[in-house]
């Protein structure tokens, strides 16, 4: 990497750099990120706040959020024309952390680099069904590849045995969860109406959460009609999905799976698919122990993404004000109301 650069950060760059990272995926739409900008450095901290202790005891899914984010930062850099070395929890005396992205002189994005920038704003979770299109092997492959990472392993779940083990699993977690009234209080408390008021904070659109059947056991509600086991596999068996496996399963490993994560879902985006992201059933021992033992993993399953072709996209989740997650550096440009 060329030598560090240290001037400062134009109002108009860091409006770049703000928007890429808030637009990342995170845990309950919990925004769980802090970004500091300084002249030739970036450093992401992890808020310990909001907390999920019934969804994400663990903060696992936290963690992941923050590496889900550090991944746009860094792509965000690469396309303002700057070299960028990242370096994940570079420092045991701050564990809050996690990422400090070294930012050099001029270097030309890729093609490549540039339409995954662009798919951050189109990217939204899918929650509703796919349209049923297979994905084709090719497009498979370049998925995997995309989501490999230090310490991270893309898997693409093989249809028939390995989509039926995934199958029964979603659903033995579905019933936990709709059983389970800390975990039910805690997603109605972050879970939002529907109003233009809310284009600005955090949580859940109520809109996104089914209450009626649902193509996979992901979010759901006491009401939640979940399909029985034949039939969900049914339905998986129209979408495509990968796991990611960590060598180990200590937050580096966390920040390490949201990172490749999501650089998978915007390759997908890229790609004209759309995405989904399941992580809660994994937060059930014997769900994730089986999946391990079933599948033949090498590691600690993460995350679950249903990747499909979408006949219709779901619009993004509100993000916070820009300023609530800024530290350092010259405020966004301001635009001229009704921009």
């Amino acid at each position: 990497m060329s030598t560090v650069e240290e001037r400062p950060w134009t109002a108009a760059e860091t409006e770049v750099l703000l928007r890429s990272m808030m637009r990342a995926p995170s845990v309950h739409n919990t925004q769980p990120w802090l970004l500091e900008v300084e002249p030739g450095e970036l450093r992401v901290r992890e808020r310990a706040e909001p907390a999920l202790p019934h969804h994400d005891p663990h903060g696992r899914d936290r963690a992941a959020s923050c590496g889900a984010a550090v991944a746009n930062l860094e792509l965000a850099v690469r396309t303002l024309g700057r070299a960028a070395e990242t370096a994940l929890l570079p420092d045991a005396d701050d564990p809050g952390l996690v990422a400090r992205i070294a930012v050099g002189g001029e270097v030309a994005p890729s093609p490549e680099e540039l339409r995954r920038y662009g798919a951050i704003a189109r990217r939204a979770s899918q929650r509703a069904p796919f349209d049923g299109v297979a994905v084709p092997a090719p497009v498979v492959h370049k998925l995997v590849d995309a989501g490999g990472a230090p310490g991270v392993e893309a898997r693409h779940v093989r249809p028939g045995r390995e989509v039926a083990v995934v199958a029964r699993l979603l659903r033995f977690a579905a019933e936990h969860f709709q059983t389970d009234s800390g975990y039910q209080r805690e997603l109605s408390l972050w879970t939002i109406r529907d109003e233009h008021a809310h284009r600005h904070g955090v949580g859940i659109p109520a809109g996104r959460v089914p209450s009626g059947s649902v193509p996979w056991a992901g979010l759901v509600q006491r009401a939640t009609e979940v399909p029985d086991t034949p039939e969900l596999e049914r339905r998986l068996a129209g979408e495509t999905l990968l796991v990611f496996v960590t060598v180990d399963d200590a937050p580096l490993d966390h920040i390490r799976a949201g990172y490749a994560l999501e650089r998978a879902w915007l390759a997908a985006v890229d790609l004209g698919l759309a995405a989904g992201v399941l992580t809660q059933p994994l937060h059930l021992e014997p769900v994730r122990s089986a999946l391990c033992e079933d599948l033949e993993l090498t590691g600690f399953p993460q995350a679950l993404l249903r990747i499909g072709y979408a006949a219709e996209a779901d619009p993004p989740s509100p993000r916070q004000g820009e300023q609530e997650v800024l530290r350092g550096g010259p405020g966004p440009a301001v635009r001229p109301p009704g921009r």
